[in-house]
């Protein structure tokens, strides 16, 4: 699982799940490009990996920052792995759930992610070699327990969008997968779910526990890594047993 000499992408890259992969990434010898829109966060990164990283700052929900950032990148790094990491979480059911908001979740969501994979896929194309995780969750397969409409549908369309990039450049040396973690303890479960929800949500996890971004951070690791070659369009579920395929 050695990176050295390999350049990432990584979106969300100052949440509980972006440090975390951060810290995978760099200990395995990539070079991270970290995207996010949170400066402190940013800074703080760039403060503890200095000179394995490069801070970006930026809205993922405007298309033109992130043309802009991917010029910005093509310029200085042959990216080889891109992991769409970021993502808004919206609580709101389908009567509540406007088609201004169903775009605004949409906009980071997937269409940053469908942006930046097309940004870079052909230098990976050139080189023969490349690697994008997408970070979906289990709402996409249980239809969202406590997600709202527009985030269950973004990561739903997030899964389609690894299924068409794995068929496209399987024969390229390019695979694509997901991974569909439940209830990481992130900001999104501490601050989003009162103690109650949280409660109950333990009370369904047969393993008993909530995932940790560490646990996420290693599956991204392991396929990024030059042993996970042979598998591509796979969604790895990370959900401690509420659901079996």
């Amino acid at each position: 699982m050695h990176l050295s000499g390999k350049s990432a992408i990584l979106t969300g890259a100052a949440g509980a799940i972006g440090r975390a992969t951060t810290q995978a990434l760099v200990s395995r010898g990539a070079y991270v490009h970290l995207l996010d829109h949170d400066q402190s966060g940013l800074d703080e990164l760039a403060k503890a990996y200095a000179g394995s990283v490069d801070p970006v700052h930026i809205d993922l929900g405007d298309p033109a920052q992130i043309d802009g950032v991917i010029s910005y990148i093509r310029e200085r790094s042959q990216i080889e792995i891109v992991v769409n990491n970021a993502g808004i979480l919206n609580n709101k059911k389908l009567a509540e759930t406007s088609t201004q908001e169903m775009h605004r979740v949409q906009s980071v969501n997937l269409d940053a992610a469908l942006q930046i994979t097309r940004g870079f896929v052909p230098d990976m194309e050139q080189a023969g070699w490349g690697r994008v995780v997408n970070v979906s969750s289990y709402a996409s397969k249980c239809g969202g327990l406590t997600a709202g409409t527009a985030y269950t549908i973004s990561k739903t369309a997030l899964i389609g969008l690894t299924f068409s990039t794995a068929r496209e450049f399987a024969g390229k040396g390019i695979t694509a997968n997901a991974i569909s973690p439940a209830y990481v303890m992130s900001p999104m479960v501490s601050e989003q779910l009162d103690a109650a929800q949280r409660k109950a949500l333990l009370d369904l996890i047969p393993v008993g526990r909530f995932c940790t971004p560490q646990e996420v951070a290693h599956a991204i690791l392991f396929l990024v890594s030059p042993l996970a070659g042979f598998i591509t369009g796979e969604v790895l579920d990370m959900n401690g047993g509420l659901q079996f395929d």
